[in-house]
């Protein structure tokens, strides 16, 4: 699977994300999004390293989908727990 395809599958893991994480994010819904891009990303990498399985098949396999949130999940919480603590500083 590409790289433009994991932009797009992390484009609607980030809004999934979102609403399994609530809250108020500093910088809003295209930082969300963007967070979601590169968290696709990221779970797409680290299901492959990780796991050392090629369970990330496709764009209609849940494990992509699954890989894509989880590391949109990671990335949203890091980026919540270091811009929280720049805010309050």
């Amino acid at each position: 699977m590409g790289v433009i395809a994991w932009i797009f599958i992390g484009l609607f893991a980030g809004i999934i994300a979102k609403v399994l994480m609530p809250g108020k994010d500093p910088g809003g819904i295209i930082v969300t999004i963007l967070i979601g891009i590169a968290g696709g990303l990221l779970g797409g990498w680290l299901g492959k390293v990780i796991f050392g399985i090629d369970s990330i098949d496709g764009f209609f396999e849940i494990s992509t989908w699954v890989a894509a949130v989880i590391g949109s999940m990671i990335l949203l919480a890091l980026y919540r727990l270091i811009s929280g603590n720049r805010r309050h500083a």
